[in-house]
């Protein structure tokens, strides 16, 4: 819901997009909204708020499209009526997605940082660094859009770079975080300027001397392919998926890939598999977001359990795998309520917003630890429970 209560001065309609960017910054926003009938819209700790000042026309969004693209991005926007590629501003940096829609052309940008976070800096669990040491397979991030997938690859990408001696090939849709060359050979690509699709960029980087390979998205069952053969055959890949839970992205590869390759997909998966992170962004107590991340590792039990398509068991392999660094998103969540960043009332909405029906069934744990320093054991899923539709 757009707030219309809080608001920003304005210079007035025909600002320039540098005073947009401006005051993008000096609000702390994560995005702005720019369409035509509409003021710009800030995205603040998650919520919507309108800038002060009339409506933006068209002539004022193709102007400020024309300030930010050049001749190449604007002919794939008239072209394929949608385009995304970043900007720098200052010392910072901003992701665009230009598009049309009912009123006209419009763009969305993300301020993201010019240089990589650390790990620390981002709150992870600290089996994530210990992922990064891997030589082989596949670890994927997922979430929804916003949930700080970016910011996680590259704090990994980071990690790798400054503790390892590796060639590491990125493939992004754009290029976001700016990685310097230290104990790594960095190699960034965009794909649109340096590539012309994922798919042909990962089949190229396999022919490059990669030992890790990033995809910034893994959109089509073949990428998917070349992804888990690149992992299969001694390359750590990481990538992204848009689902929401760790379970969820396992059946999103297999389901990807044509009918008659699923059962190799399932096959690969289970003999690839790292690591599965599902994270989102919670509104902290005081203002503010914090990371919340579901870990799958992929040990002996759980890549059996992916071989012999037993997807309804995944959940239960979390809740007990503590030990190997694992934990549901109802363990992350609880553990914020109980350190009070985090009000009970805004987690237990997020575990029943996620549509899983094991989570749900775990909902009331949420409050239960915060009132408790000793949290409770979990039930888990009752033998042979298996969601409708759930197949790997």
């Amino acid at each position: 819901m757009v707030d219309n209560r809080t608001s920003f001065s304005s210079t007035g309609i025909r600002m320039d997009i540098d005073d947009l960017f401006r005051r993008m910054e000096a609000a702390h926003a994560s995005d702005m909204h720019l369409c035509v009938g509409e003021p710009a819209v800030l995205r603040c700790d998650g919520e919507l708020r309108r800038i002060d000042g009339a409506a933006l026309g068209g002539g004022d969004i193709t102007a400020i499209l024309g300030r930010l693209m050049t001749e190449a991005q604007h002919h794939e926007f008239e072209n394929e009526r949608e385009v995304d590629f970043a900007v720098d501003f200052e010392k910072s940096r901003f992701r665009v997605n230009a598009f049309h829609n009912r009123q006209g052309p419009a763009l969305v940008l993300r301020h993201i940082q010019s240089d990589p976070p650390a790990l620390a800096d981002l709150g992870t669990p600290d089996i994530l660094a210990r992922l990064t040491a891997l030589e082989k397979g596949l670890i994927l991030v997922t979430g929804p859009t916003g949930s700080g997938k970016s910011s996680t690859l590259a704090a990994m990408i980071r990690q790798i770079n400054e503790s390892s001696a590796r060639h590491v090939i990125t493939v992004e849709d754009p290029i976001e975080f700016i990685h310097t060359s230290k104990r790594s050979l960095i190699t960034q690509r965009e794909v649109g300027r340096d590539t012309a699709s994922f798919r042909r960029a990962l089949r190229s980087a396999l022919r490059e001397d990669p030992d890790v390979i990033l995809v910034g998205e893994l959109r089509d069952h073949e990428t998917i392919g070349l992804a888990l053969t690149a992992a299969e055959t001694g390359h750590l890949v990481l990538g992204t998926l848009h689902t929401t839970s760790a379970h969820r992205a396992l059946l999103r590869i297999v389901d990807a890939m044509p009918a008659a390759e699923r059962d190799m997909a399932r096959t690969m998966l289970a003999t690839s598999l790292q690591a599965v992170i599902a994270q989102t962004l919670l509104p902290k107590t005081g203002g503010g977001r914090v990371g919340a991340y579901e870990i799958l590792i992929g040990t002996h039990a759980v890549r059996h359990m992916i071989q012999e398509n037993q997807p309804a068991q995944i959940y239960s392999a979390m809740q007990i795998g503590s030990a190997h660094g694992m934990q549901t998103m109802t363990d992350a969540v609880g553990e914020h309520v109980r350190a009070a960043r985090v009000d009970p009332e805004i987690a237990r909405e997020l575990i029943l917003s996620l549509g899983d029906g094991q989570d749900q069934k775990n909902e009331p744990q949420v409050e239960r630890r915060a009132r408790s320093p000793q949290p409770e054991p979990e039930p888990e899923p009752a033998a042979g429970q298996k969601a409708k539709g759930w197949s790997f």
